[in-house]
């Protein structure tokens, strides 16, 4: 019994171990995705540079700098310019589509322009990975020469959802998995130690509890545990009623639930396994229980 407690404890840690390491590798794989994410951020900036200066070369400016890429607010950036220009609205609109296109972290986005003095926006639009919604206004009007700047903000579906997505999305897996591996160690109710070591004897049958077995007219006959306990109820207490509501009680209550079709089940698995001798069998008392009739 002792060596079934510590073999039942060493599994139980195992099982344990497995599943943190289940969970560890989880983790570790969603923030291992941060270094992708860095790229791809460092990526994006690259890009809104580059759109900055073909902006300028656009208004006839190649000399003046685009000022380093400023970012204001988690997935939205301010590209600046070093002089005053002009644009054209359809032209910011196709370079910008044309180049963030290249960003495989990009979907939505909406563009303000805003003018440097007063931060009031002068041409803004609002992209969408579904064209139909694309949002563009007032396209073929140039616009005066000012000091611009441009705010770009990003709609937040590849970097933050995505690995949150992934973490959240694998703590439902790995919760089945536990359960389904404590559920597949879960201690059966043991045989007191005075009970399981007995060896029953009834007409020509041996009933052995500690070895699950029936040996009947000298053939051996495997029981389940289930079948063990039940019958060591009966064999307790020869042609004695045996109450339904304690057969279930004492066989699946510590399981946490009582079916009361698994009891007529395991009985008939019994009769059978006991029927080669005509003079064992288990009755029905109706409105009581059973009862475990041996003949003469």
């Amino acid at each position: 019994m002792l060596d079934s407690r510590n073999l039942l404890s060493g599994k139980r840690k195992y099982l344990c171990g497995l599943i943190v390491l289940l969970f560890s590798c989880a983790i570790c794989a969603t923030f291992s995705m941060t270094g992708s994410d860095d790229f791809n951020i460092a990526r994006r900036e690259v890009l809104l540079r580059k759109v900055g200066d073909e902006l300028l070369s656009q208004s006839g400016d190649l000399t003046s700098r685009v000022l380093p890429v400023k970012k204001i607010a988690e997935n939205e950036y301010q590209v600046r310019f070093e002089k005053d220009l002009t644009f054209l609205p359809d032209s910011l609109v196709n370079t910008t589509q044309r180049l963030l296109a290249k960003d495989p972290l990009t979907r939505d986005y909406i563009v303000n322009v805003l003018n440097s003095a007063n931060a009031s926006v002068a041409y803004g639009f609002a992209i969408s990975g579904n064209k139909k919604d694309d949002i563009i206004a007032c396209k073929g009007r140039k616009q005066p020469k000012a000091s611009y700047m441009i705010n770009i903000k990003f709609k937040p579906t590849g970097i933050n959802t995505a690995k949150n997505g992934y973490l959240l999305g694998s703590l439902p897996f790995l919760a089945f998995v536990g359960f389904i591996l404590l559920r597949s160690v879960k201690p059966r109710r043991a045989l007191p130690n005075d009970q399981c070591t007995e060896i029953f004897t009834f007409g020509s049958v041996l009933f052995n509890a500690q070895e699950r077995q029936l040996i009947i007219n000298k053939k051996t006959i495997d029981l389940t545990g289930t079948e063990t306990r039940l019958l060591l109820i009966f064999a307790l207490s020869p042609n004695e009623t045996i109450e339904r509501s304690r057969l279930q009680k004492e066989i699946w209550e510590d399981e946490g639930i009582i079916v009361g079709r698994s009891l007529d089940m395991f009985i008939s698995k019994l009769r059978k396994k006991l029927e080669l001798d005509p003079n064992i069998n288990i009755v029905v008392i109706r409105s009581k229980g059973y009862k475990l009739e041996i003949g003469s």
